[in-house]
């Protein structure tokens, strides 16, 4: 089991609320443009996504469908700064019956059976998920500061330390500890 299905999926409770919006208000930072050039090129996310996904006509019709759902999809990209009207696409899935039932359940694809697939999905407002996603962020959050801390005690370590091994050392630790802080940069780690 590697790190991802171990420390996230496999922590991740059943809290699907069956509402149907995540499969028929969909979005994703990739513009729709991209996302078919990516698929010409073998991309298999892109594949599959677009083998679910179908566009819709604007921003406008899947707001028909759930403004809430839009907007809070719109607001979240903008505080991250993600949002470029321009480069969003909202889909819906093919697959979803009117009942709210993936017509496809057994064999949905690793897309679906993943979702929420990290503590910083976008969820429709009420999910079921909201409040363990809020958890998990704040656990990863949490994670940062702690290593921020120890960044703090090595540098002063540093400045004592004249040995050239032990400073050797000390590079290499902060080194690891810089590249866990940038994994989470594009969720704002360098303001945790």
């Amino acid at each position: 089991m590697d790190n991802y299905e171990k420390n996230y999926l496999s922590q991740r409770p059943e809290m699907c609320i069956k509402c149907g919006l995540c499969c028929r208000v969909v979005t994703t930072t990739t513009p729709y443009e991209k996302l078919l050039e990516m698929r010409e090129q073998g991309d298999k996310g892109a594949i599959d996504f677009l083998s679910l996904f179908e566009p819709y006509d604007s921003i406008d019709a899947a707001r028909q469908v759930s403004a809430k759902t839009v907007d809070n999809v719109i607001k979240c990209l903008s505080e991250d700064g993600n949002f470029n009207e321009r480069n969003t696409t909202f889909y819906k899935c093919k697959y979803l019956d009117d009942d709210n039932m993936c017509t496809r359940y057994e064999t949905r694809l690793t897309l679906c059976r993943h979702f929420p697939s990290s503590p910083w999905a976008i969820v429709p407002p009420g999910c079921g998920y909201e409040g363990w996603l809020f958890m998990k962020r704040e656990e990863a959050k949490q994670k940062i500061r702690k290593i921020k801390e120890e960044l703090l005690e090595l540098q002063l370590l540093k400045k004592k330390t004249k040995a050239p091994d032990i400073l050797l050392k000390i590079q290499a630790v902060e080194s690891k500890m810089l590249a866990n802080i940038e994994i989470y940069k594009k969720y704002g780690s360098e303001n945790w």
